[in-house]
């Protein structure tokens, strides 16, 4: 076995889970995080299709999502005097299966912890590729050397910067921006969206984050900067009707605030040497309603050629970008934002009618059925449930 020790960055969704896989195979695995601690909370995500329910079985921890799933809750669309328009099933929203992004980090982050090296609080600085390995260094931990490092750090990836160019030549702006705010109870058990042209709120559900998404070109500000987010809410949200302005109040005041670009990542390669990228650094798109499961499928193919080639990862990483890229395709073309903040009142009518139509939404659901399910997953040697 070449190449037994592998870095990964990023210990969200995608990092965890090539790191079972790989700890699994007899790699040595090191996870680095930035953020100080594991994140809990956040949206939910879901899994649909029969190739992304079988890497979740196949770890093993199906059932367990099974348990921890949301529900999969029906969303109704009112107008400003709240009467209901449409209703978006949980259907189209939660795919076969739904769990908050913080309860699936943290399952993959128990079934992990024991075997790998969790190091939080850090980021790498600096990545240089010898004939042997890739000399790491970083902002505090003392400089190392692995023999493979794997970005699965979003789609602001620090490790696709390094290894692959800034991130101006390889995310591409959609138009659109989206946050989510941790707000308290209050606004009903029942989860509800209201459009007016370019702007969408969403609330509802005991602990659900209140969620927008708005039209805007790029929009200079600090993503860590927790005053900036909320002045540009603020801004953006000022003067709409509905109930938006008990909202505005409650995100005034929250400290659990997180606004970025609805955005896609356009590269031609997902590995550069002895650097390769997973999920959302190498096939976001935000809200496109597949980046959970992209990255769940992508890790267990990654990780399955790497045992198979017994560690070579020129081998490897070219059998798995051929297998991920066509499958990573739906990624290239939604634009969620267009979707979710119609630019015009007749777009918003438009999109309403799309839930009120069975026949329509009927199309809808097959085609996303079709793009989950576009992959014939080998079954790797080890990947069997234990």
């Amino acid at each position: 076995m070449q190449n037994t020790s592998v870095l990964i960055s990023g210990a969200s969704v995608g990092g965890p889970a090539l790191a079972h896989w790989l700890a699994r195979y007899g790699f040595a695995v090191t996870v680095v995080e930035k953020a100080p601690a594991l994140r809990l909370g956040g949206q939910a995500v879901d899994f649909k299709g029969e190739a992304q329910l079988t890497v979740l079985a196949r770890m093993g921890i199906l059932d367990d999502v099974r348990r921890l799933q949301t529900g999969g809750t029906d969303q109704q669309i009112v107008d400003a005097n709240g009467r209901t328009l449409a209703v978006m099933p949980g259907t189209f929203s939660g795919g076969d299966v739904e769990i908050t992004r913080g309860d699936l980090s943290k399952l993959l982050y128990d079934r992990t912890s024991a075997d790998c090296e969790y190091v939080f609080g850090d980021s790498i600085t600096s990545l240089t590729e010898t004939s042997t390995g890739v000399h790491v260094t970083f902002e505090r931990a003392a400089p190392r050397t692995f023999g493979l490092v794997v970005g699965a750090d979003g789609i602001h990836s620090n490790v696709r910067r390094l290894a692959f160019g800034p991130e101006s030549r390889h995310v591409r702006h959609l138009g659109h921006y989206y946050a989510l705010v941790g707000v308290e109870g209050g606004f009903g058990a029942r989860a509800t969206m209201y459009n007016e042209p370019g702007r969408m709120v969403a609330v509802g559900g005991s602990s659900a984050p209140a969620f927008f998404v708005f039209a805007s070109e790029p929009l200079d500000y600090d993503r860590y900067d927790l005053q900036q987010q909320k002045d540009i809410l603020a801004r953006v949200y000022a003067g709409m009707g509905w109930r938006t302005a008990a909202v505005m109040e409650r995100v005034r005041t929250s400290d659990d605030v997180y606004l970025d670009a609805v955005a896609q990542v356009r590269i031609d390669r997902y590995r550069a040497g002895r650097v390769a990228l997973l999920g959302d650094a190498a096939y976001g798109n935000t809200l496109g309603g597949f980046g959970s499961g992209l990255a769940m499928v992508g890790a267990y193919v990654l990780a399955g050629e790497l045992a198979a080639a017994g560690g070579d990862h020129r081998v490897a990483f070219a059998r798995y970008e051929e297998q991920l890229r066509g499958y990573a395709r739906v990624a290239r073309n939604a634009n969620a934002g267009h979707f979710l903040a119609p630019a015009t009142r007749t777009r918003i009518r438009l999109r309403n009618l799309t839930f009120r139509s069975g026949i329509l939404l009927g199309m809808m659901l097959k085609l996303t059925d079709k793009f989950a399910t576009n992959i014939d997953l080998k079954d790797y040697a080890g990947a069997s449930p234990r």
